[in-house]
């Protein structure tokens, strides 16, 4: 059966892989009470004022919502103290890394991009016919020396993930800026901090020390993790002026809809409470760190939701020892596997269970 002329390049294209959910784990292994530290979301409830002004917007879903976002945008902007046409407002911080590919990237073109990293990369890449030139990490880090050096006159965009995906090791703003005065400055760096919020403040605000002073820097960001609204789908980028008009182009109408809108408002609103929440799984991610390393674990430096063990090849043998005990991680086949920072009662479920599958000799360097 023909399906049409099918381009190339997303005929060879990998899917993104989304985290395994607990209903899928629990039929195929036959289990019950399945918890899911998979997808690095936030395992709290959303504020009082975000469900009830999700709620109230829901009431209007016969209409569209602005298609731009402006009060959003605004508000954001007088948040972040920057003006309101250097913020782009899109649908998750991955969609906004979309249009920036579609923005910027012919076939042929190069995007430089640490691996591993965020999966999605590879994806919007190879989906515009590009090509991504990949420096290895470094003890689970970036080599930021390599991404300067993979930087040709081909390359049109340069990923950093910072914390980084999946690895939870981040880079710090000066660090960011010693690349991009290394680099030609039609290079768009994109500095992807999807989990800014569990980040240590001394890495850094590239918002602040960055952007006024580079105009080939984006940074994105997402109300998806600290903020608890991933099923909403809400993102955010700050960059020059005329770098957001050119993305805005290729917004897909209307992404990002009237609930998402009214729930990161509220959210805004809401920081102080937020906080606590976040202040929680920091809390929470320190006493999983400790005791892994107190065990003998040698863990990559966590500044995300979410810890990474480095189990090479016995990481496939680990991640589906543990999917059969009900605790639904995501495993990098001979890489490692990527904990989610759960609620308490999760996390002791997944350091006990990890201590009877796994020990600290199974790591690798």
């Amino acid at each position: 059966m023909s399906v049409g002329k099918v381009r190339p390049s997303v005929a060879a294209l990998a899917a993104y892989r989304p985290g395994k959910g607990t209903k899928q784990a629990e039929a195929e292994h036959g289990i019950e009470d399945a918890i899911k530290l998979a997808s690095n979301e936030n395992p709290y409830d959303p504020v009082p004022a975000v469900l009830e002004a999700v709620t109230a917007a829901s009431a209007g879903v016969n209409r569209y919502a602005d298609h731009r976002a402006l009060e959003l945008r605004q508000t954001l902007a007088s948040w972040l103290g920057v003006e309101a046409e250097q913020v782009a407002v899109g649908c998750g911080s991955v969609g906004l890394i979309q249009q920036l590919c579609l923005t910027y990237v012919d076939p042929g073109d190069e995007v430089v991009y640490p691996w591993i990293s965020f999966e999605a990369y590879p994806v919007c890449v190879k989906m515009m016919g590009g090509i991504g030139v990949c420096p290895p990490l470094v003890n689970h880090a970036f080599d930021m020396d390599a991404v300067a050096a993979a930087v040709t006159n081909k390359t049109k965009l340069v990923f950093l993930a910072t914390p980084n995906n999946p690895t939870g090791t981040a880079i710090s703003t000066s660090q960011i800026a010693t690349l991009v005065d290394s680099i030609p400055d039609d290079v768009m760096v994109v500095v992807d901090e999807a989990y800014r919020e569990f980040c240590d403040p001394k890495f850094g605000d590239p918002v602040q020390d960055l952007v006024s002073k580079y105009p080939n820097v984006v940074v994105t960001r997402t109300f998806s993790k600290a903020y608890g609204l991933a099923g909403l789908r809400v993102g955010y980028a700050v960059a020059h002026p005329d770098v957001v008009a050119e993305i805005d182009k290729i917004l897909l109408p209307f992404a990002v809809n009237a609930a998402a809108q009214a729930g990161a408002l509220a959210a805004l609103s809401s920081l102080d409470q937020i906080q606590v929440k976040v202040d929680a799984l920091l809390a929470e991610r320190t006493r999983i760190v400790s005791t892994l390393t107190t065990a003998g674990w040698d863990l990559p430096d966590a500044q995300a939701n979410f810890i990474y063990l480095p189990l090479g090849e016995r990481t496939a043998q680990v991640g589906l020892e543990l999917e059969k005990r009900g605790i639904v991680i995501r495993p990098f086949p001979g890489e490692g596997i990527r904990v989610t920072v759960g609620t308490p009662a999760e996390n002791d479920r997944f350091l006990t269970n990890l201590a009877e599958i796994a020990q600290p000799s199974d790591q690798v360097a």
